[in-house]
This record gives structure tokens, C-alpha cells and sequence, in this order.
């Protein structure tokens, strides 16, 4: 048996920036993966955005510290990400979605982040050209953003080897042993690895990795779509969030990238519960009306490709992070909800913490937002 202190299962949007932090504070950690490299799974699938704009505490605490680590990854670490400081606004044009984004607003404001809801004069400057009939205003938070997934995957990887972090690709994890109610390390491939801590950061694939030690957690893949354009001139920064609901869909958001792609994505109504990851015919005609409904000017842009990733969802929406009480030595670290590229940054910090017993008061915060033995009530308001 190869011997390490922590194995992390899965090299995606929780499991590079974790192994990172563990490496930093000195703990000798394998991070086993069933694909060829880093960050190919659902981590390639993100779009990209990256907000602490949330409505529950847990959340804004951990995207707070992700969008700093974001933001000065290239100052501090030379690593260019393509960091895009755009921000988030979400237009309004019924009294509804006025009065629920108004009303997170003052918890928004106690977490320190930077929000206000404007008139649709300011609304029309960040995104020139939107609908302006009938646009009553909106929330914009100027700090958010968003970086390349592949670019920010690859750094985080990077970092975490520098850091003496071991990698081992092409291997998937058949088992987590097990020996008397302890963990005891990892069996992938006919090998087994050693460590007395097993985090499972297996997103998608967690229910099926953690049935092998007779444990359920609640992670249900959803699949959503997403596509990017063609480059055209820059003319707008903002991620573009409409909480209409549409027919066969709750929202859809869209940004511009560095190179001037529009990219997109919808969230679809019914769930599209399972591991199918084919495109869809429905989706592209579906998301493109409504967008177009919403900024005209993007009529003929040519979209170049879409594709379909997994949400590992929980029943309200919000991560499971934490030991498990049945097996000692098992920390779960997964049900990010198509939110783990923005998370995984600060929830990475977070675990490591956990594991080296020094959480702040911050921290606290967190592990009891995403406890994974909480009662699951209700969902976050901007989910």
C-alpha cells in the first residue's frame, strides 16, 4: 500500500483547489481521478461565472474568499485565467422579482458584499441594448466575475503538484476501505492507497462512490446545457441573470467573455434528472428565443458549440460539507449544485482547515450552512 495522510476522490472544481490548500499547510495528498487529466469532468462544463452574490450566508462566505482568490490568481501565482471583473445584475421587469431581490438585499449588505438595485437607466448602461420595455430596474454587484474553468483548473493542478500534492489519473475508485468503522484509504484499478482521511469529492459520481461502504448521501445528478458563440466586439461585461420563468425552464444567464463569445445556459423546468449528457435538440431554440427576447441585438450571432453537463444536486440546493458520523475519517466535500466552480476556491480552504482542526469563525458559519446531517427545508432564493 502507498501511504498518504489524505486521498481525494475527484480532480474537479473542489478537488484541485483543495488538494492545493492541503499541499500548502504540508499534508501529503493523492488526488485519484477515473479521467486522463485534470478538470475533465463536470468542471469543463461550467460556464464560467464566478458570484458571492447569494442569499444565504454559507454561500456568500465562501464565494467572497473564491472571488479574491480569483481575482489576484495572476498577480500572486503568474498564472493567466482569463479573470474577467464584470459583474452580476439581474434585470427586473415584474414586481416579484423586485420585491424578492429586494428583500436579500439587506442580508447581502451584512455579508459585505458590494449590491445595490438600480433604476433602469443603470441597467441599460451595463447591458446596452436589453429590453427596455417594461424594465422596472435591477440588482448589480459590480465584483463578481469570471475566469476560464480549463485555464483555472490547470493552474489549480499546477499549484497543488509545486506543492507536493500527487496526482494519479486514469483510476477509479471501486471502493473506500474500510476496517472497523475507520477509513483506511482507497481500492481503484486492483491498487490500493493508504490514508487515514477520504474526502469525497466526487460531485456527480458521489451516491455511487459512497454505496460502497453501505452510506446514501443525497447528491442527485441533473443535467443542464450550455453553448458559447462566435467572437464579436466587446460590448458588454455583466453576467445577465432572468429569473422569468419560461416555458420548460425557471431562468436562463449569459455573459461575455475575454473574446467576446456570448456564453449561455439555461435551467431547465421539469429537472432533467440523470447521468445523460447528449445534447438536446429542444435547448438551443428554447434558450436562444428568450434571450433574444431580452437583448435584440444578438439576433445573428452564430452559436459555435453546446454541450450538456451533470449538477450534483441536494435536496435544498446547497453543498454537504462535512465528517461523516457512521465512518470516521470520511469527509464529504460534494453536492456543489452547478455551483462548484464559484465555490470550490473557498470551500477548498474551508476542508483544509477542517482537516488541520483550524477553522475561523467564518468557517463555522459555513460547515453549519453545508452540514450534510441538516434538515433540508426550501431552497436559496437565487439558486
Amino acid at each position: 500500500m502507498s501511504e498518504y495522510d489524505v486521498i481525494i476522490v475527484g480532480a474537479g472544481s473542489v478537488g484541485l483547489p483543495l488538494s492545493a490548500s492541503l499541499g500548502e499547510i504540508g499534508y501529503r495528498t493523492l488526488v485519484v481521478d477515473k479521467r486522463a487529466s485534470p478538470g475533465q469532468g463536470e468542471n469543463k462544463h461550467a460556464i464560467g461565472g464566478i458570484r458571492a452574490t447569494h442569499s444565504d450566508p454559507a454561500k456568500i462566505l465562501t464565494c467572497k474568499r473564491s472571488l479574491e482568490i480569483f481575482s489576484t490568481w495572476n498577480e500572486t501565482n503568474g498564472d493567466d485565467i482569463e479573470w474577467m471583473m464584470g459583474g452580476y445584475t439581474f434585470p427586473v421587469y415584474r414586481e416579484n422579482e423586485e420585491k424578492a431581490l429586494k428583500a436579500i438585499l439587506p442580508i447581502q449588505k451584512r455579508y459585505g458584499l458590494n449590491i445595490d438595485f438600480h433604476g433602469p437607466e443603470k441597467i441599460r448602461e451595463i447591458v446596452p441594448g436589453i429590453d427596455p420595455e417594461g424594465l422596472i430596474g435591477g440588482t448589480f454587484s459590480p465584483e463578481d466575475g469570471s475566469a476560464s474553468p480549463l485555464m483555472s483548473a490547470h493552474a489549480f493542478f499546477e499549484h497543488a503538484r509545486r506543492n507536493g500534492v500527487e496526482f494519479l489519473f486514469k483510476h477509479e475508485v471501486h471502493k473506500i476501505i474500510v476496517d472497523d468503522g475507520k477509513v483506511n484509504g482507497v481500492e481503484t484499478n486492483g491498487k490500493e492507497f493508504s490514508a487515514s482521511i477520504v474526502i469525497d469529492a466526487a460531485g456527480a459520481n458521489s451516491r455511487e462512490l459512497c454505496k460502497t461502504i453501505g452510506i446514501d448521501v443525497p447528491v442527485t445528478p441533473e443535467s443542464h446545457e450550455g453553448a458559447i458563440t462566435e467572437p464579436v466586439k466587446q460590448f458588454f461585461e455583466a453576467m445577465v441573470v432572468d429569473l422569468r420563468p419560461g416555458p420548460g425552464s425557471k431562468n436562463y444567464y449569459f455573459y461575455q467573455n475575454r473574446h467576446g463569445q456570448v456564453v449561455f445556459c439555461i435551467t431547465p423546468d421539469p429537472p432533467m434528472i440523470g447521468q445523460d449528457k447528449r445534447e438536446t435538440s429542444t435547448f438551443l431554440p428554447q434558450v436562444a428565443r428568450r434571450i433574444i427576447g431580452l437583448l435584440p441585438r444578438l439576433r445573428n450571432i452564430r452559436v459555435r458549440r453546446v454541450w450538456r453537463g451533470l449538477y450534483p444536486m441536494t435536496p435544498d440546493g446547497s453543498p454537504l460539507v462535512g465528517w461523516n458520523r457512521e465512518v470516521e475519517g470520511l469527509l464529504h466535500m460534494t453536492g456543489m449544485c452547478g455551483q462548484g466552480y464559484m465555490l470550490g476556491p473557498g470551500i477548498g480552504e474551508v476542508g483544509a482547515r477542517l482537516i488541520a482542526d483550524r477553522v475561523t469563525e467564518d468557517d463555522r458559519v459555513i460547515l453549519k450552512g453545508f452540514d450534510p446531517y441538516r434538515e433540508f427545508g426550501g431552497e436559496e432564493a437565487l439558486k
